[in-house]
């Protein structure tokens, strides 16, 4: 035992972790078959009860890919050729002929389509900085700038489809970039195709809108959670500034007495002794147990609400019942953060902006943006660049909204609301307060969703039902079983004691493969299936290997133990190089492959490492303390 501590200690780590994390798949599974057996009003109450923990056990578990779980499966195309014609300064006939060449061509080619443009100006002996950039510009120079400019169009379609699928509510969704032009989104439990073609093909709507002031906003968050709390609501009239002054000192304490209990009730963390303190709060104060305010650090408000990622539904049913509706100004519109602004007790916390409803200004207007650092702080900024019409409105609008903060909204999620510092001339605006490059990198591309987006067309929709996914599944699970039964029946038949040491290593195998499955939030398919069942192959195939040579050993008169050291070290390099060339043709599969091909390799790889660790280590451990222990042991 003393010899083999160490081992012991980390095969019962391994299955301790396994079981760690395959137990919110198991969650998931209790929720989803509790939750069925509920309608109507039960179901609501269910979930409210218990939204956290079914969105944590929902993100933590195996994920089911489309042909296990149905769902739709599209592959996009930016159209590089549309937004190469559109950045053209000039177009003539001859630009048209070179146009329609290049299409031609890159219908039945792979190479980059920038590339074909230019080998289609050099054709007809014409300069690209005739049609693009200026007159010093060769032809190099043009082709990189409109390659820049392609795969900048690629990253803003990216955005805008997560943006959207996020949105939307699909859980689980895939978004992956293919090649240079394609997108592929992968949407489980969706089967409406029209709404889904309308989620990624429509125009992308940037909006600039200002937010509410504060006071504002905060009477009214004041007159939501006394509504709720079943409290008699201070003076309201259908305009609410009106009531601004006389209700000052009452807003300032509010602000000041949630500044402390809000923040304390849902963000500090609390120990277990407290909880009922927690309780009261959220009796006393419904509304702002969901949507806390926080303190700045010059002790004022700048008008947002803050709420855990599982909160966010239940402050959207809040503010949509007619009761509370009747509350809310009729200019008065919210939108939550388009990522949340930071992480308090392991969860997810996404500003609330309360904004007016009419834009000030939408994206249209913008012709360029730009990240960088600022050389003089050494900060990150994104500079914005607008044409003539929306230079004009943006000076009116900064002008008379100065120290006031305007929300940059991308199809309805916020992604920056800067505070205006001074009137705004010649539609060149600095926007700055991002954390971080990659924050301004992500403002610079939503900012450019307005300005010359590429067309982006579905060019392939598959769409899996759910009813065939079931099918799958139930298929997917006899094939293991039947696999597994066979092989244990001929390993225990074949190699008596040895076999059934082999099984239980195999148990393990599976139980590691989709434990690493759950813990690095992979997603099992179908063809992932197969993938496993030929891991359970190679493992077998290793302790064939493994026993085949104790027996010969044996079969010279060698002692047990003599025997199972020589077995194993014996058999380890015909083991170790089979399974390094199976998982290279894995990582070869999974590189250039694409959906069920990469399920396939996924498996098998993590497959291919598991049965290393059972076959080798695992066995290996337990035939040597049966040894110590005087326990017979036969391989047939």
């Amino acid at each position: 035992m003393k010899k083999n501590r160490g081992k012991l200690i980390l095969i019962v780590a391994s299955i301790l972790l396994s079981f760690y994390f395959l137990y919110p798949t198991y969650k998931d599974y209790k929720f989803t078959k509790e939750l069925r057996s509920l309608v109507g009003e039960d179901s609501v109450k269910y979930i409210d009860t218990n939204e956290g923990a079914m969105r944590e056990a929902r993100t933590k578990r195996i994920k089911l890919g489309l042909d296990l779980q149905g769902g739709m499966r599209v592959v996009l195309e930016v159209n590089v050729l549309k937004l190469i014609e559109d950045v053209a300064k000039s177009k003539d006939s001859l630009f048209e002929v070179i146009l329609y060449e290049t299409k031609n061509t890159a219908a039945t080619s792979d190479q980059d389509i920038t590339a074909i443009l230019k080998s289609k100006f050099q054709v007809h002996e014409v300069r690209m900085s005739r049609y693009y950039g200026n007159i010093r510009d060769t032809d190099d120079d043009v082709v990189k700038r409109l390659k820049t400019e392609s795969d900048n169009a690629i990253d803003r379609a990216m955005e805008i489809v997560r943006n959207r699928v996020d949105q939307y509510g699909v859980s689980e969704p895939s978004i992956q970039k293919q090649g240079g032009s394609r997108i592929i989104v992968e949407l489980p439990g969706v089967s409406k195709e029209a709404e889904v073609r309308q989620l990624l093909q429509g125009t992308a709507l940037l909006e600039f809108k200002l937010l509410i002031e504060p006071e504002i906003s905060m009477k009214v968050y004041e007159s939501v959670n006394k509504t709720l709390a079943g409290k008699p609501l201070i003076d309201l009239t259908s305009d609410t500034s009106k009531n601004i002054a006389a209700n000052e000192k009452a807003k300032k304490d509010n602000v000041a007495k949630k500044d402390s209990s809000s923040l304390d009730s849902s963000l500090a963390q609390i120990p277990d002794d407290q909880n009922k303190t927690r309780e009261q709060e959220a009796k006393e104060n419904p509304f702002f147990a969901l949507a806390s305010v926080l303190p700045q650090e010059n002790g004022g408000w700048s008008g947002e609400l803050y709420s855990a990622e599982e909160n966010k539904a239940k402050v959207i049913r809040i503010l949509d019942r007619p009761e509370i509706k009747r509350l809310i100004p009729s200019d008065m519109g919210f939108v939550w953060a388009a990522k949340h602004r930071f992480i308090a007790e392991g969860k997810k916390y996404f500003a609330l902006y309360a904004v007016k409803r009419i834009p000030e200004l939408t994206g249209g207007v913008i012709v360029n943006a730009i990240a960088t650092i600022d050389p003089n702080y050494n900060t990150p900024i994104v500079t914005m660049e607008m044409n003539s019409e929306g230079s004009r409105d943006w000076a009116r609008i900064t002008g008379a909204n100065i120290q006031k903060r305007i929300a940059i909204i991308m199809d309805n999620s916020c992604f920056s609301a800067p505070v205006v510092q001074t009137k705004i001339i010649g539609g060149n605006s600095q926007i700055t307060g991002m954390d971080n490059i990659e924050e301004a990198k992500l403002l610079e591309i939503v900012l450019k969703a307005g300005a010359l987006p590429a067309p982006v067309d579905i060019i392939q929709q598959t769409t899996v039902g759910p009813s065939l996914g079931e099918d799958s599944i139930l298929k997917g699970l006899w094939s293991i079983i039947i696999a597994f039964s066979v092989t244990i029946f001929f390993m225990i038949l074949y190699y008596s004691t040895g076999g059934a040491m082999a099984d239980i290593a195999l148990l393990l195998n599976l139980l590691f493969v989709l434990a690493i499955l759950a813990g690095f939030q992979g997603t099992l398919t179908l063809p992932g299936i197969a993938g496993i069942i030929l891991s359970i192959a190679v493992a077998v195939d290793a302790n064939v290997l493994i026993y085949e040579r104790i027996r010969e050993e044996s079969g010279g008169g060698k002692t047990l133990s003599a025997s199972l050291d020589s077995g194993y070290t014996k058999a380890f390099t015909a083991i170790f190089d089979s399974n390094v060339t199976t998982f290279i043709t894995g990582v070869v599969l999974y590189q250039f492959g694409s959906g069920a091909v990469q399920g396939f390799a996924l498996t098998l790889m993590i497959g291919i490492v598991a049965s290393m660790f059972s076959s080798i280590v695992i066995t290996r451990v337990i035939f040597e303390i049966m040894i110590e222990r005087n326990r017979s042991i036969s391989f047939g």
